[in-house]
């Protein structure tokens, strides 16, 4: 069975708070999930958003090659006629094939709301949806409130639906606008509208707000329903809409129906962590099937199953998606994960090795010292070259010397590091200022080293990050340090760094760091 995907990412997610398109960063998500095999794109609100409306002209000279472009709008307003309406007007000068209206199907909104007669309402989505075919368009209504509508008054929610069927509408498309319904309010409902119409398709666009969003559109086409409407990573106001990414995987995956191209759904993840991108969010790294940690382990159990068998305790296999499976390095791990992670870094290693077991010790006491490697796999790595006897020191540390000084007269202190270091043998010695001690301290270590080591000039510090580990002891306490780093082939680390004193935290991060990119370069 065929269930077509309706993307609403550009209109209902950029309602989202901290989300704002620009209309190219509009034509780029459009571009792209046309690309990925998306059926419907809807574009936005022609004529009541200036962006919008620019959006709809820039795509008819380049229209998208596979996705049916949606304009969305309303029905005419009370005591206009349909010929009357700038609304409609401004949907057809759009020139887009589908177009997507919303009228409200919840007596209590039409009559305490829109504060107009019901049978005005059903006159205004009747003739408004008439008229959009009359010029040609595919039409999908939108029932706003529907559930909600329906559960206080049924009579009256069919009767707008009717009102659309009359008209000619070719989807029905019931709105959980607030949504709180749950699945089995949502699939009894779509049973009963696929019953009552069976010549209009039944569409469905559920939001998320009890958190039920996916549930709801899989529960809507398992009772018939053969379009589901929603954007890409939940956007939407409030806790947003249903997310299309557990959606898309789960009817393919999980209820095998056709909802995308041969072999789209291996970009699932790259299609989310885009979006992400364009809109200057973060990927979420616990999101179903395509977050960080959607396929990691970190458990010792999990990870002495994953050896035996990969699919022991994911659901999916994760590059089907798109994604990969990944086990952390922490205290909770056994040799199987210590062993596991070394292959998958390129080093051979039994679990039941010396090797295994005496790294494992290693990790374990220094995590209850307050180091973490789960994002600092690159001081992992570190450790597992110093067991395997493949580790080289590229320089040895005689003393530095961090100074901080303000006087009154200054702004900003002055801070500045003095280091010197033993490099192939030879004593090297080198000063630097910086913006603070680490910064100064970086650029004290790179100075002394760049002359042995040019190729240092192509690892940049690009993050840092500070932690307390052991709360309760004011300035006293410990605390652990990240440095993530990357070089000019694109390549990032993280190292970690723990200590009482902040600079020494800090170094240990460095030294990590630079050397991790030395041995790598």
């Amino acid at each position: 069975m065929k269930v077509l995907i309706y993307d609403t990412t550009l209109r209902d997610g950029s309602q989202m708070e901290g989300v704002s398109f620009s209309v190219e960063d509009k034509l780029r998500i459009a571009r792209r999930l046309d690309a990925f095999g998306i059926d419907y794109i809807e574009g936005g609100w022609p004529g009541a958003v200036p962006k919008d409306t620019e959006f709809f002209a820039r795509l008819k000279a380049e229209p998208l090659q596979h996705a049916r472009l949606a304009a969305f709008g309303m029905t005419r307003k009370a005591g206009e006629t349909v010929e009357e309406s700038a609304l409609l007007r401004y949907l057809l000068e759009a020139e887009t094939p589908v177009v997507t209206i919303v009228g409200k199907t919840h007596s209590r909104h039409v009559s305490e709301t829109l504060r107009i007669p019901l049978d005005e309402n059903l006159a205004m989505i009747r003739e408004s949806v008439a008229y959009l075919k009359a010029h040609g368009k595919e039409v999908v209504f939108d029932g706003e409130h529907f559930f909600d509508g329906f559960k206080d008054d049924e009579t009256y929610a069919r009767a707008c639906l009717s009102a659309a069927v009359e008209g000619g509408a070719d989807w029905l498309c019931p709105c959980d606008t607030n949504g709180g319904a749950l699945p089995h309010e949502i699939g009894e409902t779509i049973a009963a509208l696929v019953a009552a119409y069976p010549q209009t398709r039944i569409a469905m666009h559920p939001h998320n707000d009890g958190d039920c969003g996916t549930a709801n559109a899989l529960a809507a086409v398992r009772a018939g329903a053969t379009q589901v409407q929603g954007t890409v990573n939940g956007f939407g106001e409030r806790t947003g809409n249903a997310n299309l990414v557990p959606v898309i995987a789960n009817l393919r995956l999980k209820l095998g129906y056709d909802c995308l191209p041969e072999g789209a759904l291996e970009e699932l993840t790259a299609l989310s962590h885009f979006v992400d991108e364009v809109a200057n969010f973060s990927p979420n790294p616990k999101a179903a099937f395509v977050g960080r940690n959607a396929f990691t382990h970190k458990a010792g159990l999990h990870a002495d199953a994953i050896s035996k068998w990969p699919r022991a305790y994911d659901h999916i296999e994760p590059s089907a998606v798109g994604n990969q499976r990944r086990i952390l390095v922490s205290e909770q791990a056994g040799s199987a994960s210590i062993a596991q992670k070394a292959n998958e870094l390129g080093y051979a290693l039994d679990k039941k090795s010396p090797v295994a077991k005496e790294l494992l010790l290693t990790v374990t006491s220094m995590e209850h010292e307050g180091y973490s490697f789960e994002a600092a796999e690159a001081s992992f790595e570190l450790l597992l070259k110093k067991a395997t006897g493949t580790y080289r020191r590229f320089f040895e540390l005689v003393t530095f010397r961090v100074f901080i000084g303000k006087r009154a007269c200054d702004t900003v202190p002055v801070t500045e590091a003095t280091i010197k270091i033993l490099v192939n043998g030879e004593e090297v010695n080198a000063v630097a200022e910086g913006d603070g001690p680490v910064n100064a301290l970086d650029l004290a270590l790179r100075k002394a080293l760049e002359p042995a080591y040019p190729q240092l000039k192509d690892i940049a510090l690009t993050d840092y990050k500070v932690r307390v580990v052991t709360t309760g002891e004011g300035t006293a306490a410990k605390v652990r340090t990240i440095v993530e780093s990357t070089d000019h082939h694109g390549h990032m680390w993280a190292t970690v760094g723990v200590s009482p004193n902040l600079i020494e935290a800090s170094w240990q991060a460095i030294v990590d760091s630079i050397e991790y990119g030395l041995l790598k370069a």
